[in-house]
């Protein structure tokens, strides 16, 4: 199976679920490359220098510094080329309705997913 994407961006501040998420990604030949930050500060900051630039993003919604919903609105204010571009999943545990209408609505989020990324849920997202 050929490689999708040139780079993916995995942020979660949870050690297990990127380990868990990161070898999906692996084995279902996602990505060249996948970056992990576990903190969305760290990962604004590589955003913001260039030091990753990224097709896709898998991001958490709750984490402690900064949630998903806050991570995106920083997003919004980085200069990158190509940034409408990015495809943003949320990746998250959440049941609440109200995290999955709130990720539909913003604009740059493809798909809210339910954690543990799987196989199935990762081939259907490049069908």
């Amino acid at each position: 199976m050929p490689v999708r994407f040139k780079t993916c961006l995995l942020i979660d501040d949870n050690y297990i679920d990127n380990f868990v998420t990161r070898k999906i990604l692996e084995s279902g030949n996602f990505a060249e490359t996948i970056v992990v930050h576990q903190s969305p500060t760290e990962a604004i900051e590589a955003l913001q220098n260039g030091s990753v630039v990224p097709d896709v993003i898998f991001l958490d919604i709750r984490m402690p510094q900064m949630s998903g919903f806050e991570f995106l609105h920083e997003f919004e204010k980085i200069h990158m080329e190509n940034k409408e571009a990015v495809k943003i999943f949320m990746l998250s545990s959440s049941l609440d309705p109200t995290d999955m209408s709130k990720s539909t609505q913003n604009k740059y989020v493809a798909q809210f997913i339910h954690k543990p990324l799987t196989h199935q849920a990762l081939e259907e997202l490049i069908a």
